[in-house]
């Protein structure tokens, strides 16, 4: 059976799980942790990522993420490309680090965002990392600690987190922490990383009283929250698909959406594929990746190759040529 397609869009909240190939360690040591985190520090601003939970495992990793102006598929690439060279250069090893592919889960925010803070963070006492709630406090490979101030993370969005518990600082860190701290009694919870129907149904009892019903749910892997959740997204992405097959269908190419680019600003296609900041060609070249990327499904990667810059810049790009086609009014497609 072929692989999903990810499902990612602005704003989207990601439970992310990576593990190490054939779930061998995927870190030795402290200074293996503090690069991880250190590569973490530099690509969430950078791509305008916010990450509100995490633990590092000796394993596998866990982030809760909500995706900013670049799509997570990047940001994840990025992270584990890099961390993965990094590693095996110190470790003088080679081959592959991570498993093939790391898990994306997409989930309802409002129901799901402060249990899933609350089960990842949890994460180091249900392994033994450290021996209680009060060692949590003060561990530095896990996101609690920054929550209660006590290990600087300023990629972490701490604030966002705490708000949700008081807009007092004081009143919000205590309130946390009760929470987190009731949660230690809940064991693992493999709805919440695992089981389509199960996390769909809203847990194992939910879905045992539909299958006792002979009801039947929507679920999906990939997706954690309720049923008209989750319906919502497949909608919206089975949507997303179909745009995508029809400009194939129509012959839309990277060759043609450049051309289209440039004759709205009345400039040669081959002029978009040139090193050059003059104003028009880079506002041109911008709609030609907002289009390429977002519309056609192509990868900023692949496109860097092929435009002669780097992924990063190609990310930039894709950001200001959505604004300049919303400005200007230009699709594709009509609806």
């Amino acid at each position: 059976m072929p692989r999903q397609a990810r499902i990612d869009a602005p704003g989207a909240l990601h439970h992310l799980i990576m593990r190490g190939i054939e779930r061998k360690k995927i870190f030795k040591d402290d200074i293996d942790r503090n690069s991880f985190l250190n590569r973490l520090s530099t690509i969430l601003p950078e791509t305008s990522t916010s990450c509100f939970a995490w633990s590092l495992m000796r394993n596998h990793v866990h982030l809760l993420c909500q995706t900013g102006k670049t799509p997570i598929a990047t940001v994840m690439r990025r992270l584990l490309t890099g961390y993965a060279i990094s590693y095996n250069h110190r470790h003088r090893r080679h081959g592959q680090l991570f498993q093939n592919r790391y898990k994306s889960i997409l989930c309802q925010e409002d129901s799901y965002l402060l249990e899933l803070t609350r089960y990842i963070h949890l994460n180091p006492l249900r392994a033994g990392a450290v021996q209680d709630i009060k060692a949590l406090g003060k561990y530095p490979y896990a996101g609690h600690s920054a929550i209660l101030g006590k290990t600087p993370r300023s990629w972490q969005d701490k604030k966002y987190i705490l708000r949700m518990f008081s807009l007092k600082k004081k009143a919000a860190k205590r309130k946390y922490r009760n929470f987190v701290f009731k949660g230690i009694s809940q064991g693992r919870r493999p709805e919440l990383t695992g089981g389509g129907l199960i996390r769909s149904a809203g847990g194992w009892t939910a879905a045992k009283a539909l299958k006792k019903g002979m009801d039947r749910l929507k679920g999906d892997e990939r997706i954690l929250g309720d049923s008209n959740f989750v319906q919502s997204v497949l909608k919206a992405s089975q949507e997303k698909l179909d745009r995508r097959y029809r400009l194939q269908e129509e012959g839309y190419t990277l060759e043609t959406l450049s051309e289209k680019a440039a004759s709205l600003f009345d400039l040669e296609a081959s002029q978009l594929f040139t090193p050059t900041k003059s104003p028009q060609i880079v506002k041109a070249r911008s709609l030609m990746c907002y289009f390429a990327v977002r519309e056609l499904g192509l990868t900023a990667t692949g496109l860097a190759k092929k435009i002669g810059l780097k992924q990063p810049a190609i990310s930039i790009s894709v950001s200001r040529g959505e604004k300049i086609a919303n400005e200007m009014g230009v699709t594709l497609l009509e609806e």
